[in-house]
């Protein structure tokens, strides 16, 4: 039977990290394929769970968790409501919620255990950035990913956001506008070097597929091709008229996966199981 059990665990600053793990109890010793949410996504956003259940079925132990500065609250976890932690949120801190999870699976789970990553949008960029680095990711997944940190704000919005301490993004969604300190572009101005995408890019060195739609406005294709010409050993999949998010929405309350979606989650287990 398909379980989903929870976990949480201190993030970035003492935040909280909440997460879960979806997995057949009749198979206990099974790969993990970790998932990381993009700008402002979270865990259980649209099909998140429809596709931990697909994974689970098919062999692997999918865990999944909320950044710690997603802007996503503990107790209503259901949408992004928490705008002051949103703000506040820095790549630097999101990658120390990586490096977390990763630590926590190693001690759960021991040394050994094969571990996939698959991270989408910004979560994609995360994951470039966290396997060139670290020894213990197996295979690296991107859907819709993008190729530069600061490809999601524009240049000329910089001068005004040192001036001010922030500047505002709209949620295509809900409408609101959410707020983003000038911490974020401190951070990664500082660190430039650590987060450049395309030069972490280069030294992957695992199998890695790059899975991105050829209708997606968030994140145009281009940044796709040049993960992949970053990368010759990557495999590059377009995904015909697909979306940023494969055909999913949120809330999602289909009872099986989008079709496009399906067709992402069914190239990546061919993947997987290579």
């Amino acid at each position: 039977m398909i379980t989903q059990s929870k976990f949480s665990l201190s993030g970035a600053d003492g935040k909280l990290i909440i997460g879960d793990i979806t997995f057949d109890d009749k198979n206990p010793n099974t790969p993990i394929v970790l998932f990381v949410h993009g700008f402002k996504g979270f865990k259980d956003w649209g099909a998140h769970n429809l596709v931990a259940r697909y994974f689970a079925s098919n062999g692997y132990r999918y865990i999944k968790f909320n950044l710690s500065h997603s802007g996503v609250p503990t107790d209503n976890p259901k949408d992004v409501t928490d705008m002051a932690t949103f703000a506040s949120n820095t790549v630097s801190k999101e990658l120390f919620d990586v490096n977390a999870v990763l630590d926590f699976i190693e001690k759960a789970y021991g040394k050994e255990t094969e571990i996939n990553l698959i991270g989408h949008s910004r979560g994609g960029g995360l994951a470039i950035i966290e396997a060139s680095n670290d020894l213990r990711i197996n295979k690296l997944i991107t859907w819709s990913a993008i190729s530069s940190f600061n490809s999601l704000w524009k240049k000329e919005q910089e001068s005004e956001w040192k001036k001010t301490g922030k500047i505002f993004v709209v949620n295509a969604r809900t409408k609101e506008q959410m707020p983003l300190n000038v911490s974020l572009l401190k951070d990664f101005e500082e660190n430039a070097e650590t987060f450049d995408i395309l030069n972490a890019s280069k030294r992957i060195n695992i199998p890695w597929l790059i899975v991105q739609g050829d209708d997606d406005v968030n994140v145009p294709f281009e940044h796709a091709q040049k993960l992949a010409d970053a990368n010759p050993n990557s495999r590059l999949v377009k995904i015909e008229a697909a979306n940023h998010v494969y055909g999913a929405t949120q809330p999602y309350d289909g009872e099986t996966l989008p079709p496009l979606l399906f067709k992402v989650c069914e190239k990546c287990l061919l993947f997987l199981r290579e």
